[in-house]
């Protein structure tokens, strides 16, 4: 068992859309709204903008099959622009203002934790499509992003691999935030408990939004320096990766000298960059667009049709929207009604396909079963998958490497209804989350 609310017209306007269109159709009283709260500006943008698109695309979608319950789903979008204290407040306009019956949004950690209390105390429901660093398990959360046993840590075992150059020391570069941090914390006790010594462990953090990289990018070429196989684990976020890969293309690291092995860099932060500093580096995520399957082909096509764009690209927190949006429509179904409470009853054991050709299912540490995939990056922005596990992964949200963390599980059915049960004492409450 271990393991953003503007209205409607600006909405449309936005999208170049008159009431004309398909979006004007949702101006009517009788619809249930869903929140969208992701950044469309500030550092974070690059990111989530793409996100927000993406939830109008399935909320489109789903109209044009019925809606669900026999009503129209209306969006409500708002930007918290980066800023990680108005994500609350705008969870909070969304929940009580808007009456929104679900929210997909969030990309950081920090934008996540700031906006827990609200959920829990405005008892609604939101799903998180990024990865992240796990040791949490909230009751209004449902986790559809990967979990560090679901990316970082098969990624360092990769490289650890014959086939990922049997690497020997590791840089954790991240930025300066929750995520990178815990997730850091559980690589440096993952790697110890292999027989890494904690002198080839080397750890820096920078701020968001860093640009002057040529100091960090010269310590890590020294420590490549050693004589031991090195490669450099990313948790850099946002659009501060775009100046990192181009001084380590400046000081002539190259990927078969020092791989870098990225978690929060995918297809949309590729897509209209110069990609040739970081070809051959690699990234883990638990979707490409690259993934050869019908349902990723009919995805793609509808994006494209949607966005009315060829050159956009998907990513794999669109394939979490996917999966979460799918799940919360057949929860609600199943329940019938879009009250917080019965759905989130009512989810656990969902199963949706996902975009890879299997199922995920919805497991009750809220939490989602997903592939892993390693990925080198090509000269077009796409991934070229050079590793993926034979199955599904389920979702750890407290690390076994951990020793405050090993003991506890997640399981909200009732009668435990607890997201921190400590398996020795018997009790709930063995951890408040991070």
């Amino acid at each position: 068992m271990h393991r953003i609310s503007k209205s409607l017209t600006a909405l449309a306007l936005a999208a170049g859309l008159s009431f004309g269109s398909a979006y004007g159709a949702l101006a009517q009283e009788d619809t249930i709204k869903i929140g969208i709260l992701h950044s469309l500006s500030g550092t974070m943008a690059i990111s989530e903008t793409t996100l927000k698109d993406a939830m109008l695309m399935l909320i489109d979608e789903q109209n044009k099959k019925g809606g669900v319950l026999g009503k129209k789903l209306e969006a409500v979008v708002v930007d918290p622009a980066s800023d990680w204290p108005l994500f609350a407040e705008k969870a909070r306009e969304l929940i009580s203002k808007d009456k929104v019956a679900a929210v997909f949004g969030c990309w950081t950690s920090v934008s996540r934790k700031s906006v827990l209390p609200v959920f829990e105390e405005l008892d609604n429901i939101l799903f998180y499509p990024v990865q992240y660093e796990g040791e949490e398990s909230q009751r209004n959360v449902f986790y559809t992003g990967a979990a560090p046993n679901q990316q970082a840590i098969p990624a360092v075992d990769y490289l650890m691999s014959e086939d990922g150059g049997e690497v020997k020391r590791w840089v954790l570069e991240g930025t300066d935030y929750v995520y990178p941090q815990t997730t850091n914390k559980i690589l440096q006790a993952y790697l110890e408990s292999r027989g890494v010594a904690k002198e080839d462990i080397m750890v820096n953090y920078t701020p968001f939004g860093f640009s002057d990289w040529q100091t960090e990018v010269a310590a890590i070429k020294k420590f490549g320096s050693a004589g031991k196989k090195t490669a450099v684990v990313s948790t850099v976020n946002g659009d501060a990766n775009v100046p990192f890969y181009k001084e380590l293309a400046n000081q002539g690291i190259k990927a078969e000298d020092i791989p870098v092995v990225a978690f929060s860099v995918g297809e949309e932060e590729l897509a209209g960059i110069d990609t040739a500093p970081l070809v051959g580096h690699l990234t883990a995520w638990n979707y490409f667009q690259s993934v050869d399957t019908p349902e990723n082909a009919a995805f793609i096509d509808g994006w494209k049709k949607f966005i009315k764009n060829d050159k956009r690209v998907t990513n794999d927190p669109m394939e979490a929207h996917y999966i979460g949006f799918n799940m919360w429509v057949k929860a609600v179904e199943k329940a019938g009604t879009t009250e917080p409470d019965k759905v989130i009853d009512g989810i656990v054991g969902v199963s949706v396909p996902n975009l890879s050709g299997g199922f995920s299912t919805m497991m009750p540490n809220h939490h989602i079963t997903k592939p892993v995939m390693i990925g080198e990056i090509q000269a077009d922005g796409q991934m070229e998958t050079v590793w993926q596990t034979p199955g599904l992964v389920v979702g750890d949200e407290w690390s076994d490497y951990l020793a405050d963390s090993k003991d506890l599980i997640a399981d909200w059915r009732a009668p435990m209804s607890c997201g921190n049960f400590n398996v020795k004492t018997g009790k709930c409450g063995g951890k408040t989350t991070n």
